[in-house]
């Protein structure tokens, strides 16, 4: 399907609840599918869960439940999130459902078939909290800390292996030749330096646990847990049936993942869609980590950031806002509560809050809420400044540069609120030959106002509904083959109806 776009984010285990790693991962992803919906393009947006291997075997257990029973408790969770930060997913995929069984074990006998698996022996170190073996070199930096951590256990069993090396060179000539494959660049060097070491075949079964599927070959064994999760992207699109789906949408467009699991998605996923004979993904973009008030997170510290206490607080586009305005996606970046309140204070209460109630009180003061008539002769104060925000707007946020998007969007904000202290409105309306001068500021603005309900329509969704509701305009609906972003974000695009201050967008948040 030309222009489709298939966005994914990781599927997230459900050792544990959500936090705010989960939501800046799901949010950014949902930012992009709502950006390319109103670009005209039928968008496929995935999340889900991944519900197999020991930690949730063994963590099941622990609490006296079957692990079905823990990833159904812990998926409402995830659910109940993405609600709350109106996450706009097309599909939600669990492991745990047939139709991704059918689809990881098909592409199992694809490889199988290709001569890539074959049984062996290993022994080593395994990571159970990762759940994957430590190479010579992790195993080499830990050295004797390794024997004193419980989440390192010495393993001996038989087991399936994938042949990596044998695409090893296929897959490094595929990133030398799409240099857009792997981003940011930083990672894209981590990757290429990983490929350019001699890799060990991969062990890709288990037999010292059940939870799993089984493999096909040998029910002896379940499917290592990451040739599982990562089968998801397409099982999720209906194969190995050729739905409509699957052909529409395969490859991907973007899978969004944290750098933490980048080897596994730029290594060890288009080694086995190579294997299988399959496209691959156009690009597998990781973003950093957050810390918390400076710190790590960590369940020892108790610094989690619970999402769903922000959200409750200060509602979910505020929150959506700062997790993508705060640093560049793709560095690493800090969450701090008074940055947090600082910028929504600062950027939404004052920039736009403000900027919204005083044009709109004025227009009602001065024009009785009545939509002035342009007068051609005297030119638009903003226009030209505007038209050059927003094509930059418009390059910056499809690649991913959220915060340079939005803050061209915020100089936009800027002008026109200093255009209010030039011009000021309030002595124009005193001098009856300055009429249509103030005609002028009063459109200006209320262009600005509704240039911001286009512009921050896939960040803050709400907020965007509420103004062009006090401007009687429609809510923005995404139409297939329709690029509504690039004709809406035109000055003058569409006919303002009215102007009506209402409730206050954003109210300022008092700190003690």
């Amino acid at each position: 399907m030309k222009d489709a776009f298939y966005i994914t984010t990781p599927i997230y285990y459900v050792n544990d609840y959500p936090h705010i790693g989960h939501a800046y991962t799901t949010v950014a992803a949902d930012v992009l599918a709502r950006y390319h919906r109103l670009c005209g393009a039928p968008v496929f947006f995935l999340t889900g869960t991944d519900e197999h291997g020991q930690k949730i075997e063994k963590a099941a257990e622990k609490n006296g439940e079957r692990p079905i029973e823990l990833a159904d408790r812990v998926v409402t969770r995830f659910e109940s999130l993405w609600k709350a930060l109106d996450i706009s997913i097309d599909d939600f995929i669990r492991t745990t459902q047939d139709r991704h069984k059918k689809g990881a074990l098909a592409l199992f006998q694809k490889c199988l078939d290709k001569g890539d698996i074959y049984e062996g022996e290993y022994e080593g170190w395994y990571n159970v909290s990762d759940e994957e073996f430590l190479t010579e070199t992790q195993v080499q930096e830990l050295g004797s800390d390794i024997e004193k951590n419980p989440n390192f256990v010495r393993l001996k069993e038989k087991t399936y292996f994938f042949r990596l090396r044998r695409y090893q060179k296929q897959l490094l000539e595929h990133i030398e030749s799409h240099p857009e494959f792997i981003a940011p660049l930083s990672r894209k060097n981590e990757v290429l330096s990983f490929l350019k070491q001699d890799l060990r075949d991969l062990s890709i079964s288990r037999s010292s646990f059940s939870w799993g599927i089984a493999l096909p070959n040998d029910p002896s064994h379940v499917m290592y847990v990451w040739f599982d999760a990562l089968s998801n992207y397409l099982s999720a699109l209906g194969y190995p049936e050729s739905t409509d789906h699957y052909n529409n949408f395969w490859p991907a467009q973007l899978h969004l993942v944290g750098k933490d699991i980048l080897r596994f998605h730029a290594v060890f996923w288009p080694i086995f869609l190579m294997s299988a004979e399959l496209p691959l993904p156009k690009q597998v973009f990781a973003h950093g980590w957050w810390t918390i008030e400076g710190e790590k997170m960590s369940k020892s510290k108790g610094n989690f950031v619970d999402p769903f206490e922000f959200i409750d607080t200060y509602g979910s586009d505020g929150f959506r806002y700062f997790l993508l305005r705060e640093f560049s996606f793709g560095q690493d970046g800090n969450f701090s509560k008074e940055s947090f309140i600082q910028r929504l204070n600062s950027e939404l209460a004052n920039d736009l809050g403000n900027l919204v109630s005083r044009s709109l009180s004025m227009l009602e003061k001065y024009r009785e809420g009545k939509v002035p008539q342009a007068d051609n002769s005297i030119p638009s104060i903003l226009k030209s400044s505007v038209e050059t925000h927003l094509q930059d707007y418009q390059k910056l946020l499809p690649t991913l540069h959220f915060d340079q998007a939005f803050g061209e969007f915020w100089k936009i904000l800027s002008k026109a609120n200093q255009m209010i202290d030039q011009k000021q409105p309030w002595a124009l309306a005193k001098n009856p030959d300055q009429s249509q001068e103030l005609d002028r500021v009063l459109l200006d603005l209320l262009e600005v106002i509704r240039l911001s309900s286009v512009a921050i329509a896939p960040i803050m969704p709400n907020l965007s509904r509420q103004i062009r509701e006090k401007l009687g305009l429609p809510e923005l609906a995404a139409k297939i083959g329709q690029n509504q972003i690039e004709e809406k974000l035109s000055w003058d695009a569409e006919t303002i109806k009215k102007g009506e201050k209402g409730q206050a967008l954003f109210t300022r948040i008092e700190t003690s």
